[in-house]
């Protein structure tokens, strides 16, 4: 069987975990934890970045930094997974979902102005699949009604809108390390602060509600509850396993793009011939290799498809249900229509993408769609 996902490992994170369990500082924010930080901040020139035990965290962070209280609205796709309105509803918030585009899974940037009312407090762009939402728009439209943006860059790391990397441009951006990232440490996450009147705070939230961060750094000569929070930080052994990813980052990235490109080139006849729809970009955004997603013309085309695959030994799945549908959310939502995220729900199919397949993997996936398709 073909695995639909293999974590890669560079060979360092076991040398990497050794010397974190012999420095002997394991908990949370120690020499991994600033390593991986700052590189981050480096490379990308985020204005502040702090690991978290999860993208999922990372986004609870936002929630409260942003103050949100209950009938707070927030506008989020609903073609994502349920951390990105999950974070808020905890805070009380309502979710106001938006609609996808009908030739990508992103959220369709023209309807988010009729969905603002006096109770909107901040817009959640998902950047699926790494491809990058129409940012200027988005943050035109905030600035206009002053909202704040926060970026779900969970799939997006080293992916750009315009020049800029995803992440930077909103108020506030999350990315997620999970085992199916293309950096991971398992479970993993991190918040980026793009704007100066959170830092201070994210600090505090992050270590508990405490200033526990500032009197490490000698700023304050002890250190108490000041605000609310939680243990958002992850200990020095998920930041060391990370770390050893970063450092091949660039590695990772050919090697995962020159997969997608593989499958683009074999798939894209069938494209045009109009029997499925591959990831549409443009020159305004990057593709990161995260992941290689085909939208097929049914959802009976699709299950016979994943059925297909399975027969031979290659392991697709399908990707997200959309959220305004789900058992925990339905009743609270407004009854609006959202037909291209039911048609994404029901008719996108992704299929491996990681770092242990080969060319004659790529090409036997392909050949066995083609074959499926005749």
């Amino acid at each position: 069987m073909i695995p639909f996902n293999k974590p890669y490992l560079t060979g360092k994170e076991a040398h990497y975990l050794y010397e974190a369990v012999n420095s002997g500082h394991i908990s949370g924010n120690g020499l991994f934890t600033k390593k991986c930080q700052n590189y981050f901040e480096e490379r990308w020139g985020f204005k502040k970045a702090l690991l978290t035990t999860s993208c999922t965290d990372a986004l609870e962070m936002c929630a409260m930094l942003i103050n949100i209280q209950p009938g707070d609205e927030v506008i989020v796709p609903s073609y994502t997974f349920v951390s990105s309105a999950l974070a808020f509803v905890r805070q009380g918030a309502k979710i106001v979902f938006a609609d996808s585009h009908k030739d990508q899974p992103g959220i369709d940037e023209q309807l988010i102005e009729s969905l603002i009312t006096p109770r909107t407090r901040a817009i959640v762009p998902v950047h699926y699949a790494g491809l990058a939402c129409d940012m200027d728009t988005i943050m035109a439209i905030a600035n206009k009604h002053q909202l704040f943006v926060i970026e779900d860059a969970a799939q997006a790391i080293d992916s750009y809108y315009k020049g800029r990397p995803l992440g930077s441009i909103g108020h506030l951006g999350t990315f997620s390390f999970h085992e199916t990232k293309n950096i991971q440490c398992g479970e993993g996450g991190m918040l980026v602060i793009n704007d100066e009147q959170f830092v201070n705070r994210a600090e505090i939230l992050w270590e508990k509600g405490t200033n526990r961060a500032e009197f490490f750094r000698g700023e304050v000569n002890k250190y108490g509850w000041v605000d609310t929070g939680s243990s958002f930080l992850p200990s020095e052994l998920n930041a060391s396993f990370l770390y050893a990813q970063l450092e091949e980052l660039s590695n990772i990235q050919a090697k995962r793009k020159a997969i997608w490109e593989k499958y683009y080139e074999n798939l894209n006849p069938l494209q045009n011939a109009g029997k499925i729809k591959l990831q549409v970009s443009s020159e305004d955004t990057t593709n990161n290799g995260h992941m290689f997603y085909i939208v097929c013309r049914s959802l009976d085309e699709r299950n016979r498809l994943i059925s297909f695959l399975k027969s031979n030994n290659i392991h697709s799945v399908f990707h997200y249900l959309s959220l305004h549908k789900s058992p925990y959310y339905q009743s609270k939502h407004d009854e609006r229509s959202l037909p291209e995220s039911d048609r994404y729900s029901d008719c996108l199919l992704r299929l491996p993408l990681h770092l242990h397949l080969n060319d004659a993997d790529v090409s036997r996936i392909s050949d066995c769609i083609k074959e499926f398709y005749k």
